[in-house]
């Protein structure tokens, strides 16, 4: 058993801690690891995981001791791996003392995911810090020389076999608050604001097909009040009809439940890194809303996906998909971006499932991380 210690500086409330909170998790589960997570907003980590205090400076959850990183930091016994994730800056002590350990751990700063072609090469490079101390830069990604994107074991089994059970999936949504009528088509929306949502719903509300768009408490619920016209805050609950789009706000839920909500739609829209990632493993047509960059470096990244995830449709599909998502990050040409993508529905969706058995057939993320340690040993 190895010990490892993984710092998350929590970054737009919630993805950063979300990806490191289930890569701790499946160290720990799945490969026998001691872990500590240190989050300096243990706030943000107890709305993923209701079961954990908040208010507690250290607490054990599902095998990982979960640590507040605090201002006033101390060193602790140096862990054999160290993951600074997404370039959060370590505690200068705990830099100091890896300085000058007899036995230094392994370094490894986690990077945000990407499909860039200058990922895999820089993946795996050292950066001296000096007195002998190095730092690996460590790349999730989607192509071979990558460190892949995070999959439990059984996380593929578990999906299939709940969207073979609709009576397990009735029962989920139900203790949502969620009755699907007849043959709606369920819609998951959880997005950054973004004001090209009217031209969207717009769209869903003069649809030939009922829709029931299901929307957890997030930042663009502010759009979504706008476009009702709603003077007050919507709250978990609230549901609202337009033509043949029925809405409804859901609670902000734990990564276990979004997992199967996701799971539970036929459509899901997405933001950021971890429900990107999750949406892939849903195996259904999904939207992603890219986290915006300075000087819209966001753009090259979502072109970088498009390129692969779009490989292998008819050109009259590639090009509707990649409108619609080059529409939703834009914040205009919704409408008629959506009409022209549901066109190639069919194919859209055996994409989906291809694209999730291609990245099921790569290493994991945690398991690569297992392997890069081992590989240190020697």
């Amino acid at each position: 058993m190895a010990s490892w210690d993984i710092f998350c500086s929590v970054v737009d409330n919630f993805g950063d801690i979300g990806v490191t909170w289930r890569l701790a998790r499946q160290l720990a589960a799945e490969h026998g690891h001691q872990v500590r997570l240190w989050v300096d907003e243990p706030a943000a980590f107890a709305a993923l995981c209701p079961q954990a205090d908040a208010g507690l400076a250290r607490q054990q959850v599902a095998g990982v001791e979960v640590c507040r990183w605090a201002a006033d930091w101390q060193p602790q016994a140096l862990a054999d791996v160290v993951i600074e994730a997404f370039g959060c800056t370590l505690p200068e002590a705990q830099v100091a003392a890896m300085r000058a350990a007899e036995r230094q751990p392994l370094w490894l700063n986690l990077e945000y995911l990407s499909a860039e072609d200058w990922v895999a090469g820089c993946h795996g490079l050292p950066s001296p810090q000096g007195q002998g101390l190095q730092k690996y830069f460590f790349f999730p990604g989607f192509v071979s020389g990558t460190g892949g994107v995070l999959r439990e074991r059984d996380l593929l089994a578990r999906r299939r076999a709940f969207q073979a059970d609709e009576a397990a999936q009735r029962t989920f949504l139900a203790g949502l608050g969620v009755v699907v009528q007849g043959e709606e088509r369920l819609i998951s929306l959880f997005a950054y604001e973004n004001p090209g949502l009217g031209e969207w719903l717009d769209a869903l509300a003069a649809d030939p097909q009922s829709t029931r768009l299901l929307v957890p408490r997030g930042r663009i619920l502010g759009d979504l009040r706008q476009w009702l016209g709603e003077t007050a805050e919507l709250e978990p609950g609230f549901v609202a009809r337009r033509g043949k789009l029925q809405l409804q706000v859901l609670p902000f839920v734990s990564q276990d439940d979004y997992d199967c909500l996701l799971w539970c739609c036929d459509f899901n829209a997405v933001r950021g890194e971890d429900s990107f990632v999750r949406a892939q493993w849903a195996g259904r047509p999904l939207l992603w809303h890219i986290y915006p960059q300075e000087e819209g470096a966001h753009w090259d990244k979502l072109g970088a996906f498009l390129a692969l995830y779009l490989q292998g449709l008819s050109p009259a599909a590639a090009q509707a998909l990649q409108q619609l998502w080059q529409a939703w990050n834009a914040g205009t040409g919704m409408g008629e971006a959506w009409r022209a993508a549901r066109m190639h529905w069919p194919e859209w969706r055996e994409r989906a499932q291809s694209w999730c058995a291609e990245q099921a057939s790569r290493p994991d993320l945690a398991t690569a991380l297992e392997q890069f340690y081992q590989n240190s040993l020697s």
